[in-house]
């Protein structure tokens, strides 16, 4: 089992910018990759970024060259570092990790919100 605990959301002009962490702990041998998911209200989770454990990384396209992912393996956490935000990213924002045997663990989620 993989705990995580998210911090830095919160309220935000657009144009602004946030940054969210996510620690892990618990079975962190067993980590693959780690990143963001987002749901609105009414909608789908839909992933935001990801990040392997090599440093790969994928980015939803509504947010690419805006937001950037890192990960400091040593001490299991990742960064999502949101610029240039917009009204449309407003959500909560759940980070994940996936296991290298195909589990997944969540985060609790944080609230983000832009305000116009």
């Amino acid at each position: 089992q993989v705990q995580l605990v998210e911090s830095g959301g919160g309220l935000v002009q657009a144009g602004g910018s946030l940054r969210l962490s996510c620690a892990a702990s618990g079975s962190i041998f067993s980590i693959n990759s780690m990143g963001w998911y987002r749901q609105a209200p009414g909608k789908q989770r839909e992933l935001v970024a990801r990040i392997s454990r090599g440093g790969s990384t994928d980015f939803a396209y509504s947010v690419k060259g805006r937001f950037t992912i890192s990960r400091y393996n040593a001490k299991n956490t990742v960064y999502l570092q949101m610029n240039s935000l917009k009204p449309e990213a407003t959500a909560v924002y759940y980070c994940y990790t996936g296991g290298i045997r195909g589990s997944v663990s969540w985060g609790q989620g944080t609230q983000v919100t832009v305000s116009s």
